[in-house]
């Protein structure tokens, strides 16, 4: 059944015009004290992240794969973030594809912190055609 988002969804102001569809993606090297291996710490810094970019979590999934790849998605009122590691590669993915009403340099910011992430690379997809490229 679907969720009555309109009961969980944050207004907006009347004024805020809507933003962008925008895809940010980090792709980065896992290290040693990097916490992703436990589930639990996973989504609790991805939640965060997303509260430091004032987002809203509306509900969170993951997969645990055999060889302990994570696959993390929480849905927002803003869109989407997804994390896929692969630690026989010590790599990760971080994708947090948003309307602009999310501060994603905060996001990703934050995780690549909090996870201890090095050889950053990161890009920003402007995604929509040009004349529907509002939310």
């Amino acid at each position: 059944m679907p969720t009555d988002l309109a009961n969980i969804v944050p207004a907006r102001p009347a004024q805020a015009p809507p933003g962008r569809k925008r895809l940010h993606t980090v792709d980065a090297a896992l290290t040693a004290a990097s916490p992703v291996a436990g589930i639990g710490e996973l989504t609790a810094a991805a939640t965060a992240a997303v509260a430091a970019g004032r987002g809203h979590v509306l509900d969170t999934s993951h997969v645990v794969f055999p060889n302990g790849a994570v696959t993390l998605v929480l849905i927002l009122a803003e869109s989407h973030l997804a994390i896929h590691t692969w630690p026989e590669e010590n790599l990760i993915a971080i994708d947090l594809f948003s309307c602009g009403a999310i501060d994603a340099g905060r996001v990703t910011g934050y995780l690549v912190r909090r996870l201890r992430l090095t050889g950053v690379r990161t890009q920003r997809v402007d995604r929509g055609a040009a004349a529907a490229d509002r939310c």
